[in-house]
């Protein structure tokens, strides 16, 4: 073989997979289109979010890189629903667009066991015994072998963008698609169909009127997305707020007919809970505003990202609409709105692992997967990277829980549901999203990725003494009263907090803040923790049956056909996993469970027997 292993993309989720394989001693090959578009931030130049900056903080626990690409670029930094809950808080960061693009270049560069190749990936090549990838082909002739390969091509595989009328084969704007891939893979029997995104115009800074738009600050102190690091000392710019109007929306109604989401051009199914400013407007016809959050896109550039304007209308239209809100009269548009309609791959083609389930040691990741957003994309590739290396290794793949991660939940969902339409996280989809708080992703998943050989001894050590001063600062909060209660009986009352304290305990100023910080939260909402841990353990319960790779569902009575054919499609690896596939009845998991119950007790029976002879 050429090298261990091959990934085709070089997004987030190829930089994740290849520096994962690379970093645990992986000779590894990386494929792309083009060496100046790696790590791009194509549509909004921003990391985190809700549920988002959780999965950003995982995969720095896990030994990814898109935390430090962030804390080393971000121009802007704010926690988001500060006034409500920890599970729904999250970071957010603007990043520096082409310092974030120039510095994974760099960590990709100097990565040891790391080599990059510009080319374009057309075909892939499979033993016809095993039903394994043996090596990938290159529009430019070349055959590399690898015995396994990370698919991570985004939305340039057969990727079409669309500007009214305009139509061009590419992935990105001025960008070429990658065209053959997306053919091949359907002719060897991969599930392929169309998805579609868009983003909105650029516009030059200078010709914005800031003044007639709201001023939006970061928080004054910027927090590290890395656990490794303890405070970023970065300049922050300021966004901007503006607001669509009755004009706004009466040009774009006119012009409806002229937008090929309408005209029937595309056929890809958008993403939900981003949609172009035309679909808010037909879907929406009450509102009298929507709000666009004008954000700058670096600090060496002029550039102004609309959010909240994506669009594939004609440049003429778009022109008039942003020229119809306060601020942007005279807007400068440097690069036009449009959508994008590319390939993905139908993701319940795969085992939990990310390995394909039709090509043995072909693993698939980010927006291939029918995701959408740069986290998304970087946590699947991680996992991918790490369990093509571990297939190499002969080792069990990492799988991560619901209870255990946003990424669990992600990867879990994708392969037992599947999607038809871009995949965005969202903490309404994590059942155990109190487990999954932002600032406890070290304590979760650190130790997975130390026993891997993702994490270092000194972020071990690190990692202990956190939770050492945890444990002391809440046994002082145990110990320590006013009046006759102690202190952490307090802080379970809405309008205490540890500030409110300060005076009474002063060995606080000692903590660091991020171990104040969650142990807060760990007090504040204790009883709100327990009863999840009780959901956790009966959740935990399911996933501990297991159902054998080869059980014969056509055998079994009492099943609907509806569930024997996703069963039989998903091959769900626990009794959990085959409760969360959609349009299985409470019916055929009573009868599911009668069964493997049984088969269970009697596999018992047999160790205990084995054990006594």
């Amino acid at each position: 073989m050429d090298y261990d292993a091959i990934v085709i993309g070089a997004g987030h989720a190829g930089i994740e997979a290849s520096l994962a394989l690379a970093r645990l001693g992986k000779k590894t090959l990386m494929i792309t289109q083009n060496l100046d578009a790696i790590g791009r931030l194509s549509c909004n130049p921003a990391v985190g979010g809700l549920a988002k900056g959780n999965i950003v903080r995982e995969i720095d626990a896990l030994g990814g890189e898109m935390a430090h690409l962030i804390d080393h670029t971000m121009i802007q930094y704010r926690v988001l629903n500060k006034r409500r809950g920890p599970a729904v808080q999250a970071p957010r960061a603007q990043a520096d667009k082409f310092s974030y693009h120039r510095l994974a270049k760099e960590t990709l560069e100097n990565q040891q066991n790391l080599y990059i190749f510009q080319d374009t990936v057309v075909d892939i090549v499979i033993d016809a015994k095993s039903s394994s990838i043996t090596a990938v082909k290159t529009e430019r002739g070349h055959e590399i072998s690898a015995p396994v390969v990370v698919l991570t091509t985004g939305t340039f595989m057969e990727g079409k963008i669309f500007i009214g009328d305009y139509m061009a084969v590419s992935g990105r704007l001025g960008e070429p698609a990658a065209i053959g891939l997306g053919t091949a893979l359907r002719k060897k029997g991969f599930s392929v169909d169309r998805l579609k995104t868009g983003t909105p115009a650029r516009v030059r800074g200078s010709s914005i009127d800031f003044s007639k738009m709201e001023l939006q600050m970061g928080d004054e102190n910027m927090l590290p997305f890395s656990f490794d690091y303890d405070q970023i000392n970065r300049p922050s710019l300021p966004c901007y707020i503006a607001f669509t109007n009755e004009n706004t929306h009466r040009i774009i109604t006119d012009n409806i007919h002229r937008s090929p989401l309408y005209s029937g051009q595309i056929v890809g199914k958008g993403p939900r809970y981003c949609p172009s400013i035309e679909d808010k407007v037909v879907r929406f016809p009450d509102r009298e505003r929507h709000q666009i959050f004008v954000e700058p896109e670096g600090i060496g550039t002029q550039e102004y990202y609309l959010n909240g304007l994506s669009s594939s209308l004609p440049e003429d239209v778009q022109r008039d609409y942003i020229h119809s809100i306060p601020g942007l009269e005279e807007a400068q548009i440097m690069r036009p709105a449009y959508a994008v309609e590319y390939d993905y791959l139908d993701p319940t083609d795969l085992f939990p692992s990310l390995e394909s389930k039709i090509v043995s040691n072909l693993f698939i990741a980010g927006q291939t997967n029918g995701t959408s957003g740069y986290e998304e994309a970087g946590c699947q590739g991680l996992i991918a990277g790490i369990n093509a290396a571990r297939k190499l290794e002969n080792e069990k793949p990492l799988i991560l829980d619901r209870t255990e991660a946003y990424t669990g939940v992600l990867i879990d969902d994708l392969v037992t549901k599947g999607t038809k339409e871009p995949y965005r996280m969202f903490t309404s989809r994590a059942e155990y999203r109190l487990n999954l708080r932002h600032d406890s992703a070290d304590q979760r998943l650190t130790p997975y990725a130390y026993s891997i050989g993702l994490q270092s001894q000194k972020a071990m050590d690190r990692l202990s003494r956190k939770v050492e001063q945890i444990d002391m600062v809440k046994t002082l909060l145990d110990t320590r009263k006013i009046g006759k209660k102690p202190i952490s009986a307090l802080l379970k009352q809405a309008d205490t907090t540890l500030d409110t304290v300060a005076d009474e305990v002063p060995e606080l100023k000692s903590f660091d803040k991020s171990v104040l910080y969650q142990v807060e939260l760990d007090i504040k909402y204790s009883g709100y923790i327990q009863r999840q841990e009780r959901q956790v353990q009966r959740h935990l319960k399911m996933e501990k049956i297991v159902i054998p790779s080869d059980f014969d569902y056509d055998a079994l009575d009492g099943l609907s056909s509806e569930a024997v054919e996703k069963f039989k499609a998903i091959r769900p690896k626990s009794l959990g996993q085959a409760g969360r596939i959609s349009g299985v009845r409470n019916s055929d998991m009573a009868v599911l469970m009668v069964v493997l119950s049984k088969s269970d007790k009697v596999n018992n029976g047999s160790k205990k027997a084995d054990t006594d002879n």
